[in-house]
């Protein structure tokens, strides 16, 4: 059987929009939905996965959609059934200032202990509604990028539409560089911006010749160019590296900084 896209539910605004725009993601990468709503109560929840339900059926009716009820930890049950999951989907707001709060506890441990990718579902719904035809993909100096430059790619050529791939860098204070050319002040093992992009997108763009490809190697704060390109496109994707000797993920200060900012839904890809 094939592994279902995941959806967290609460019952909020935010939850019920993730389910919309996973109905939509199920139906372009031909997948099944499973509701997940975990409570650690005896709460009657059927009013809840009813109407989650109707969303599916109303937005993606040739979607297969199947749900469950857990009593759990959110956070564990959630990176439990991401173990087995096409990707696992969340709003980016729960319901209330303090469920607010604690959902985004959630929401960030989920990010960066999930073996599969991790969708926050943020921003206006133009948004998240595929409106602007475009995917964004942020790559690092170092580890974490690959995947999600493949996801990024897979993410673009379902949706038919174009991807720009954004690799920001900085040069130190005294240092005379460009892109192509760092100077002698930068560090000698790391490799040069444009070079960074190459290695990046080496094969992909080959093996998916029909996703039209935007590169931008830009000096600047990575937070900054990313939000700034996020600004105009309808899926944000970042990179995980593993953490070295401790279980879960690094996401670092950019990745941190999308999951609370960005002005559109954005993946969290871990490194295979």
């Amino acid at each position: 059987m094939t592994v279902p896209l995941v959806v967290g539910l609460d019952g909020s605004e935010a939850s019920l929009a993730a389910v919309d725009w996973a109905a939509g993601e199920a139906v372009r990468h031909g997948v099944p939905l499973h509701l997940v709503h975990v409570t650690p109560g005896d709460q009657d929840t059927r009013a809840l996965i009813g109407a989650a339900t109707e969303r599916v059926l109303r937005c993606a009716p040739t979607v297969p959609v199947t749900s469950e009820v857990l009593h759990a930890d959110p956070a564990g049950a959630l990176i439990g059934k991401g173990h087995e999951a096409f990707a696992l989907v969340l709003g980016s707001r729960g319901l209330g200032d303090l469920d607010a709060m604690l959902l985004g506890s959630v929401g960030l441990a989920v990010a960066a202990r999930a073996e599969c990718p991790v969708v926050v579902v943020r921003g206006a719904a133009e948004h998240r509604r595929t409106a602007f035809g475009s995917v964004v993909v942020g790559v690092e100096n170092g580890e974490g990028s690959g995947t999600a430059v493949a996801f990024a790619f897979r993410e673009a050529q379902v949706r038919h539409c174009g991807l720009v791939v954004v690799h920001a860098w900085t040069a130190p204070p005294v240092a005379h560089a460009t892109a192509q050319a760092p100077s002698w002040a930068l560090e000698a093992h790391r490799r040069p911006p444009a070079q960074v992009l190459d290695d990046a997108l080496r094969g992909l763009t080959e093996r998916y010749g029909d996703v039209p490809v935007t590169r931008r190697v830009i000096e600047g704060p990575a937070r900054r160019e990313l939000l700034d390109a996020a600004s105009a496109a309808d899926l944000l994707i970042v990179g995980a590296p593993r953490r070295h000797g401790h279980p879960g993920l690094q996401l670092g200060l950019i990745g941190h900084a999308m999951l609370h900012h960005a002005p559109c839904p954005v993946a969290v890809v871990p490194r295979s």
